[in-house]
């Protein structure tokens, strides 16, 4: 069995080149997928224009995959050969090209790894590993909003608790909303108007226009009656928290930002901005309460949904540069997936 990878031999701009690459192997913990499709995130083009995050060339990046277990590892018992997954690939962090999703087979960490129902496709499932680690982390991680976990699949009990998901309509955003719903938690969210009724549907109480002039009155409004945890800024620029802040010194609240280091937050408010793949890492109670024991119960009765919707490229492994190329134009609900 051969394997190969689309390969990003050194920073600042080259072309991926698709060549041979080892088969990985599955250690303790692990499984290696045999992978049908592959998602692009911005985070992939801007390593490759900017030259940030690599500590060596060359490198297999990409971080969402979906495919059937081809090897199980010592300990891995939630899976076995032949079962059709989606999983988190983490190369970004563990340094070890082996884990990068751009290749025909990938070692991932077990614990970021869940099964997925026959009415589920790939190149639909491919939208959320990433999505439901970052989403994760901003709700449930102390540091940040520490909200409840989800306990309950198709029934949560209602927490009294609600959040503001700044950016609903992103594939962190929208994952957040079912995340957050799962944990009994009132959700209030921002898109683009375009995309309000399609965050309603995946179980927001108020969805907003973040273009509205009154859109803070609307959303501290919305929010009344509960007990406000704070703010998921899944954008993560200072145009965004400018835009929040006055929910925030009304309400107050904590935060938690998909943007490191993020910038222009309102004085005085504690929260954190995040790492996904924490939750195969430091923050292991949060992947196995989500991960483990949500997720595959929520793909399973439909209150997860493979959303945004796959914009999908055939093509293969070549095609990946084409899919950096079509992810960095911008696109809206929707996200650049490429089938293999």
């Amino acid at each position: 069995m051969s394997n190969k990878a689309a390969w990003i031999t050194e920073p600042k701009g080259r072309p991926l080149q698709v060549k041979e690459a080892p088969l990985p192997k599955a250690g303790k913990g692990q499984v290696v997928i045999k992978n049908h499709a592959v998602a692009v995130n911005p985070v992939d083009w801007k390593i490759q224009d900017y030259g940030i995050f690599l500590q060596t060339y060359p490198y297999i990046c990409g971080t969402d995959v979906a495919g059937e277990i081809y090897e199980v590892g010592e300990g891995v018992t939630h899976v076995k050969k032949g079962d059709r997954v989606l999983g988190h690939a983490l190369s970004l962090v563990t340094n070890n090209a082996e884990n990068g999703g751009f290749q025909l087979y990938t070692s991932i960490d077990a614990l970021v790894v869940s099964k997925i129902p026959s009415s589920l496709s790939y190149t639909s499932a491919a939208v959320l590993p990433l999505a439901i680690s970052t989403a994760a982390t901003c709700l449930f991680k102390k540091e940040t909003l520490a909200l409840p976990t989800p306990t309950s699949a198709s029934k949560p009990s209602p927490s009294g608790k609600s959040v503001l998901i700044w950016g609903g309509s992103s594939s962190v955003g929208a994952t957040a909303i079912q995340l957050a719903v799962g944990a009994g938690v009132k959700v209030v969210t921002v898109a683009g108007k375009h995309n309000l009724d399609n965050l309603k549907a995946l179980g927001a109480a108020a969805a907003f226009d973040y273009k509205s002039p009154k859109v803070a009155d609307d959303i501290i409004t919305a929010l009344e009656g509960t007990e406000f945890a704070g703010v998921v800024d899944a954008i993560g620029t200072p145009e965004s928290a400018a835009a929040w802040t006055p929910v925030y010194k009304k309400l107050g609240g904590r935060y938690g930002s998909v943007m490191p280091g993020a910038q222009g937050l309102p004085e005085g408010i504690q929260g954190a901005d995040i790492l996904g793949p924490s939750v195969a890492l430091s923050d292991r109670d949060i992947g196995e309460a989500v991960w483990a024991k949500w997720v595959p119960a929520a793909l399973e009765a439909g209150t997860l949904k493979a959303v945004p919707e796959a914009i999908v490229i055939k093509g293969g492994l070549d095609s990946v540069q084409k899919g950096y190329d079509e992810q960095k134009k911008g696109v809206s609900f929707g996200k650049i997936v490429v089938e293999l």
